[in-house]
Parts: C-alpha cells; structure tokens; sequence
C-alpha cells in the first residue's frame, strides 16, 4: 500500500473518528452541570463596574 492511500485510509476513518469524538467531548464539557454559574459570571463581566463605573487610572503619575 503506497503512502497516500494509507494516509488517506487514516483520515478518511479513524481521524474522522477522533474529531467527532473530540467535538462531542468538548461540547459536553461546555455544557456539564455546575458550569452554569461560571459561564453567567463571565457573560455579565461586561457590567460589573455598571452602578459605579472604574477609577481611570492618567498616563502620567504625578509625583
């Protein structure tokens, strides 16, 4: 068997394969309960300083 087509063989099947599973993988720990809490936190991170908006720090330090 030349090169070529084992390596095609390969992607074609078993790459395939891994990929899928690695995708779901992913996709299930995206989603696995108690991540919910993380994930609003960092939704909402945008709005934290909202009510009271944060120090602006000059770029020259007077001293």
């Amino acid at each position: 068997m030349e090169t070529y087509s084992f390596l095609r063989h390969l992607a074609d099947s078993w790459f395939l394969l891994a990929m899928t599973l690695g995708f779901l993988g992913l996709c299930l720990w995206a989603f696995r309960p108690g991540s919910r809490a993380m994930h609003q936190d960092v939704a909402t991170s945008i709005f934290r300083n909202d009510e009271r908006p944060a120090e602006a720090t000059s770029a020259k330090k007077e001293g």
